[in-house]
């Protein structure tokens, strides 16, 4: 199963998806703004592009949670960017989402793998109606 190109995500599963990508992202190594959406564009096959208006209110609220933790520095080129880190309660919370997205992840493909055998007269796709 492929990933579309030129798919968009809804926003309701980028919502859903957001914490637990970027606690991801951080865990592989500390990241700054810009790398983290490179990354996320990457992981997704270019079908899943934030903007810094979803990111960095999303940052915010995971530091004022504990789960990153961000410092300032000054890169190469002179200009000053922060950059974020996951923390251990970072770490437990990736944990636990990776939990819950792996049981979400299997029951989807259990109705989508019998939802690919249906037919149009099915008795399930009938008592729908």
């Amino acid at each position: 199963m492929g990933v579309r190109v030129g798919m968009s995500i809804e926003k309701d599963l980028v919502a859903a998806s957001a914490t637990p990508l970027v606690l991801g992202i951080l865990a592989e190594g500390e990241s700054y703004g810009y790398a983290i959406l490179r990354r996320v564009s990457e992981l997704s096959g270019g079908t899943m592009t934030w903007t810094d208006g979803m990111l960095y209110p999303l940052l915010h609220r995971l530091e004022r949670l504990g789960l990153v933790q961000g410092a300032w520095h000054v890169a190469a080129n002179g200009r000053r960017r922060k950059q974020y880190a996951i923390t251990a309660a970072g770490l437990a919370a990736l944990a636990e989402r990776r939990q819950q997205w792996q049981a979400v992840t299997e029951a989807l493909n259990r109705v989508f793998q019998v939802g690919t055998t249906m037919t149009p007269t099915s008795s399930a796709v009938r008592s729908a109606w």
